[in-house]
């Protein structure tokens, strides 16, 4: 998953983006609404986190931005206007999620897979693939019932893989959806990253290389991709 914050206090994006990082979510920043728009523009996320007081544009006219882009970018409002009219107005605005300063990270995650969960179609949150379970909310893996340890970016790498149900992923979307905007587009960090969570899973391996295109999950034959809902 990867994200953006749009948040003015450095130091409170930068602990946000931490603490995303540590959940496997690669995470943008931008500290005022025309970089914020800037980033929309040119880079795919899969949320918005927006503080509603930035420099302008104002957080609330960047979500009627997105919300009159058509994309269906879910929106997150984190902000310290807790009164329920604040909240109305954000709501109204596009918002699919308000949570308010302070907050608990564990929180703040727990409602951005809320979110992606949404935006993917009601996708169940465990999904099955070819002897695969993967938890994203617990960032937990288990291959034919065995638990499999993983860094965060090669659970990141997984997630994408697995959510393309044995399709093929390209190194250039897995750089844009496990990575941030400072990855460098020419390192071999895909390559390495995919190589090392293929090892880990084990033989036979289940992530095939796609000459000159990308990446896919093996599901053999007769196998098909399903989603568990408990």
């Amino acid at each position: 998953m990867r994200v953006l914050i749009v948040e003015d206090e450095p130091l409170m994006a930068g602990a946000v983006r931490d603490g995303l990082r540590l959940e496997a979510i690669a995470a943008d920043i931008a500290g005022d609404g025309e970089t914020a728009w800037e980033l929309l523009s040119v880079n795919s996320y899969d949320i918005a986190i927006l503080d509603r007081d930035i420099p302008g544009p104002s957080g609330d006219e960047i979500a009627s931005r997105i919300v009159a882009s058509g994309t269906g970018l879910p929106i997150l409002m984190l902000t310290a206007a807790d009164r329920l009219d604040d909240k109305a107005t954000g709501f109204e605005l596009g918002a699919d999620d308000y949570l308010t300063k302070p907050f608990e990270m564990r929180e703040l995650v727990l409602r951005l897979r809320a979110l992606a969960r949404r935006r993917g179609h009601n996708r169940p949150p465990v999904r099955e693939i070819a002897g695969l379970r993967v938890d994203p909310f617990r960032r937990e893996v288990y291959r034919d019932g065995r638990y499999v340890a993983l860094t965060r970016k090669q659970f990141a790498v997984l997630d994408v893989l697995v959510a393309a149900e044995g399709g093929v992923v390209s190194a250039e979307e897995l750089l844009e959806r496990a990575w941030d905007e400072n990855a460098d587009p020419f390192t071999n960090s895909v390559r390495i990253t995919v190589s090392a969570l293929r090892k880990r899973l084990g033989e036979p391996w289940l992530i095939t290389t796609v000459p000159g295109v990308g990446y896919r999950i093996d599901t053999g034959p007769g196998t098909e991709a399903s989603d568990l809902r408990g």
